[in-house]
């Protein structure tokens, strides 16, 4: 892989997804932020739920998409305010983000 990774992303996708496949209400989604297009990041999406996925249920998202959290990282949660445009109230909008490496380079396997 020539594309440098950046980290992991934990969202919640509060009216649901377009990609990689539409989702019909709210879903959580983990990505893998790198270089390159955001279309090509890697992405798992949970089927729509609120309920935040568990610590093993993200490590076994990542591993699907070829990563593990880097030796030492943790989830470090942040929240900030839904965006002005949608057309329901604001809400509070949960982020999680990690250290990721793919597998094999350092990480388990």
């Amino acid at each position: 892989m020539n594309k440098r990774v950046l980290g992991g992303q934990l969202s919640l996708r509060c009216c649901g997804t377009t990609y990689p496949r539409p989702t019909a209400g709210p879903c959580w989604q983990v990505y893998v932020v790198m270089t390159g297009l955001v279309s090509e990041w890697p992405t798992y999406t949970w089927p729509p739920s609120l309920e935040i996925p568990t610590p093993a249920q993200r490590e076994a998202a990542l591993a699907e998409l070829g990563y593990t959290l880097a030796d030492g990282a943790g989830w470090q949660w942040s929240e900030d305010t839904g965006p002005e445009y949608h057309d329901h109230p604001a809400r509070i909008a949960l982020l999680a983000s990690a250290d990721v490496e793919p597998l094999g380079n350092g990480g388990a396997s």
